[in-house]
């Protein structure tokens, strides 16, 4: 957290079993009521979804076993039928996205739930306990609580140094790589939250893993060359505003909204 600290203060998967084309045939026929070919499918990309949820898990996923299995397998349902081949971009990092959005939401679920279960049964509310009993368990369960958004914001990052190496960018460069001054990151972000929101520009990003600077100029007033100089910062920070990562995402509001405690 130093290193993204530091950064903020101052392409596609190619294991598919099979082509982009043929896989996007698979899923327009889908699509339009042939659900006996979405097994097969399914079982085709089997491999696929427990790669991706232990890659997230940073451990092996047991398809067997695992809920986190479960949680990838109906996210990747889900891409299916939600998948557009119109809105340009490739049903595999579609459908990784969704996945990892969904076992980000699984991880949040059961903290929350972990985190009423330990001290629930424990929390001294009668008149036996002292004050100091109180502050006692108050003070453990935020730090538990902590210690748990600690460790998505861990996830979410190893998930995003993946995503950053596919641009040949290592998470360790971004700290060296922040804007110096303020007024130049303010601009930066927010012109990589334009890049995240613009569905064309965004698509072309994943898909070509070039960042679109000719699209970029036009949509803020900023130079070629201040955009061809911060290409890896504006990389980092559409794919953190376009992507599931919502313990990172607050770290890219502009500091003036964080510092007046508005809602951007």
């Amino acid at each position: 957290m130093v290193l993204w600290k530091r950064w903020l203060s101052r392409g596609q998967p190619s294991d598919s079993p099979s082509s982009e084309n043929h896989a996007e045939q698979q899923i327009l026929a889908i699509q339009s009521g042939d659900e006996s070919l979405r097994e097969s499918f399914i079982i085709q990309y089997r491999p696929f979804i427990a790669k991706t949820a232990s890659r997230f898990c940073r451990r092996y996923i047991d398809p067997n076993r695992d809920d986190e299995f479960s949680v990838a397998l109906t996210a990747f349902n889900e891409a299916i039928d939600s998948f557009s081949a119109a809105a340009g971009g490739r049903f595999v990092g579609f459908a990784e996205t969704v996945i990892t959005r969904r076992l980000i939401d699984y991880v949040r679920q059961e903290q929350r739930h972990s985190a009423s279960l330990p001290y629930s049964a424990l929390a001294p509310n009668g008149e036996e306990h002292s004050r100091l009993e109180r502050l006692e368990y108050a003070a453990a369960q935020d730090a538990y609580e902590q210690d748990r958004i600690a460790e998505l914001r861990s996830a979410e990052i190893a998930v995003l140094s993946e995503q950053l190496a596919k641009f040949g960018i290592r998470f360790q460069d971004l700290a060296s790589e922040s804007p110096k001054h303020r007024d130049s990151r303010e601009a930066l972000l927010q012109l990589g939250a334009q890049l995240a929101g613009t569905p064309a520009l965004f698509d072309k990003l994943l898909e070509k893993r070039q960042l679109p600077i000719k699209e970029l100029c036009s949509l803020a007033p900023v130079s070629r060359k201040t955009v061809e100089r911060n290409r890896k910062y504006l990389i980092a920070v559409s794919l953190i505003a376009g992507g599931a990562y919502p313990c990172l995402r607050q770290y890219i509001q502009p500091e003036l909204d964080r510092e007046e405690g508005r809602q951007p």
